[in-house]
């Protein structure tokens, strides 16, 4: 891989590990909500777990891409990192 592509790789990579922690976060405040919030907790993480299998689903393709075939690549992955990025944003503010 290009160095440009492997730095890429790098963040991204970090990124989903934030995003896991901040899963796990929410799954031990889900632990102990009371039930009717747990129920809202359990979907807003089931979403956010969604969105990083995407992201790892595209990360994984953009690694395997050619070398001129992984510019058009990061663009999808970037726009599934956004999104990914919002669901993390609004669960933080949601569940506080």
């Amino acid at each position: 891989m290009s160095e440009k592509r492997d730095a890429f790789v790098q963040i991204i990579k970090a990124r989903i590990d934030e995003w896991n922690a901040e899963i796990d976060r929410l799954q031990a405040r889900a632990e102990q909500a009371e039930a009717d919030v747990r129920i809202e907790y359990d979907d807003q993480i089931q979403e956010l777990k969604n969105y990083r299998d995407d992201a790892r689903k595209k990360l994984s393709r953009l690694q395997q891409a050619g070398e001129g075939a992984w510019e058009d690549l990061k663009a999808g992955v970037e726009l599934s990192f956004e999104a990914m990025n919002q669901a993390v944003s609004s669960a933080r503010k949601r569940f506080k």
